[in-house]
């Protein structure tokens, strides 16, 4: 299987969106796409998002999936306006279930917040498999990170989300409600079990020292270099690390604007009488 991957990266949120592509049937998915948001005005706008709709549109290409690693806590899913423009299904790991009924909690989201998932069009189960085109897509559960991460293979490539950085970054924080550094070394030890030549696509990247922004390592790479992994013997060393490493760490700035919405399936929440949707601010909660 050869899909063609075009990549998205907003220097905003540090986040990168990817089209994967079967050139035989010209058919495609979207993961991770970006909405903008300028937090200080409460202002959502969709120059990113038209930047990948221009593309597909170029390519020729006809959108089936518009997909979602995990329920995202840096930026706002642009997936229901991707889909208003260019049709395609929703989807995300089925443990969204867990996210949602966590964080409904802390935003008091009402009795008309259902906590199955049905938000979105698809829920795939760990080892689901799928097509993009004629091309057969993989879903791994990879949770840790959040209960609801997963990994989608295809081909020689995976799209880990935030599982892994590039090795000079390290690993993913395991701090936000029901993540678990545990759960993440063994995640990540069925990444690093793909063959060594696989392709990972990162969903993030903050270029420490000044490097060039870059997104895509390998197994073999990730296994030699990572800077946090290669420190760590084994999982309970990995889990000292990590949870160590956590507590020293500041939430995201967009997590509660940005959990509010994702865990809608980037919907914003219901209007209120005068026509306006709103977004909630808890205190200590998190």
């Amino acid at each position: 299987m050869t899909f063609d991957i075009i990549s998205f990266f907003d220097e905003a949120t540090k986040s990168v969106s990817y089209i994967l592509g079967d050139p035989g049937t010209k058919r495609c998915a979207v993961i991770d796409c970006v909405l903008d948001f300028d937090a200080r005005a409460g202002r959502t706008s969709t120059a990113s998002a038209d930047a990948l709709i221009g593309r597909i549109r170029e390519e020729g290409y006809e959108l089936e999936w518009i997909l979602e690693t995990h329920v995202h806590a840096d930026h706002l899913s642009a997936a229901p306006y991707v889909k208003s423009v260019l049709g395609g299904q929703t989807a995300i790991g089925a443990n969204v279930a867990a996210v949602q009924q966590t964080f409904a909690g802390v935003f008091n989201a009402g009795d008309d917040f259902a906590t199955d998932g049905s938000q979105f069009d698809r829920l795939f189960e760990d080892g689901e498999r799928f097509a993009v085109g004629e091309a057969e897509v993989k879903v791994m559960h990879t949770p840790g990170h959040t209960p609801a991460c997963v990994t989608y293979v295809a081909g020689d490539a995976a799209f880990i989300g935030d599982t892994l950085f590039m090795p000079d970054y390290g690993t993913a924080r395991c701090d936000f409600p029901n993540g678990d550094s545990r759960q993440l070394y063994r995640s990540m030890q069925r990444i690093l079990a793909l063959p060594e030549e696989t392709r990972l696509f990162h969903c993030h990247d903050y270029a420490p020292g000044g490097r060039d922004y870059a997104w895509e390592s390998t197994v073999g790479q990730q296994k030699r270099e990572n800077i946090h992994l290669c420190d760590a013997s084994d999982e309970d060393a990995y889990a000292e690390f990590r949870d160590g490493r956590d507590a020293t760490l500041s939430m995201p700035a967009l997590i509660l604007p940005a959990v509010q919405v994702n865990m809608r399936a980037g919907v914003f929440p219901a209007p209120e009488d005068n026509g306006v949707s709103y977004l909630k601010l808890p205190l200590n909660q998190l």
